[in-house]
């Protein structure tokens, strides 16, 4: 992928968007909030049709024959939208567990001690016989703690010292995808809320706080796309600690634009915030990216 997006990959950037904006713009946003723990199953098969899921199977197999710098563009837009479900394990089981691929059966993985989505999936990957139930700080996204040992409901044993590198991409697209959004966020109400007689941008704190979700975004957006071309284990962790850093921190200052009222339930900027403090921790977490870009150094 060239850092000019090709026609295709802006059509693909596109569709995927007009899809999620479509069947889960701000209503369904609500409502998902309001039913914590409830998978849209409906939605799921709609991504499933989209080939959201198979983007990286080969066609002879059913899929869309897309490489992974296309993936990353579906899921940057997943992460905008603030899409609920576990979206990764999903797609990466779209090969091996049956319907996957076509969104009818929903899977998750055990990811260290936690699991997301247990109760909604149909395939859990890695061992898990026995889990506790955790309160999430996001309210999209339930967690358990489980125990790694022998036992029960169980498709295969994916549970390693070292997280998946595509699934660590896969979640660093999600983190661009929700800086790119509280960035619009921000400017959008810095250009829209007055104060003293102006709007709001354009006092200098807040245009210095507008400036920095941008340039945070764009130096995540370059390591990302670029990891997905080179597929290098060290780009990779480079673009997942950038990507973090750029949607928590997007995320806060985004809420500092908005003042008091980013804090409330009316606006959605808190759930953004939450979003990216639980996808930080998926994955292996930035400390293992930080491990391994240090071990890369040290050579």
């Amino acid at each position: 992928m060239r850092f000019q997006l090709t026609d295709d990959q802006r059509a693909l950037q596109a569709g995927v968007r007009e899809l999620l904006d479509r069947r889960f713009g701000p209503e369904a946003l609500r409502a998902a909030v309001g039913a914590p723990g409830r998978l849209d199953r409906e939605l799921w098969r709609a991504l499933g049709d989209a080939g959201f899921f198979a983007l990286r199977l080969p066609e002879a197999d059913g899929g869309v024959g897309l490489g992974l710098p296309e993936a990353v563009l579906a899921f940057e837009e997943a992460g905008r939208a603030l899409l609920p479900g576990p979206l990764v394990a999903t797609h990466l089981a779209a090969g091996t567990v049956p319907g996957a691929a076509t969104g009818e059966t929903v899977v998750t993985a055990v990811d260290g001690e936690l699991v997301e989505w247990l109760e909604a999936a149909d395939v859990v990957r890695g061992e898990v016989p026995a889990a506790e139930p955790l309160r999430s700080v996001d309210p999209l996204t339930p967690l358990h703690r489980v125990s790694p040992v022998a036992g029960a409901r169980t498709a295969d044993s994916t549970a390693d010292s070292t997280a998946d590198p595509t699934a660590v991409l896969l979640t660093a697209a999600e983190q661009l995808g929700t800086a790119g959004r509280v960035r619009e966020m921000a400017v959008q109400h810095a250009r829209t809320r007055e104060q003293f007689g102006q709007p709001i941008g354009a006092f200098q704190a807040v245009k210095h706080l507008c400036a920095d979700l941008l340039v945070r975004t764009e130096t995540a957006r370059v390591a990302v796309y670029a990891a997905a071309v080179t597929g290098d284990r060290a780009d990779i962790a480079a673009a997942r600690l950038l990507a973090d850093e750029a949607a928590v921190r997007g995320a806060r200052d985004c809420l500092q634009v908005h003042g008091g009222m980013g804090f409330t339930w009316e606006a959605e900027v808190h759930l953004y915030l939450k979003r990216a403090w639980v996808r930080a921790q998926r994955a292996g977490g930035g400390t293992e990216s930080e491990e391994l870009l240090a071990a890369r150094l040290a050579v």
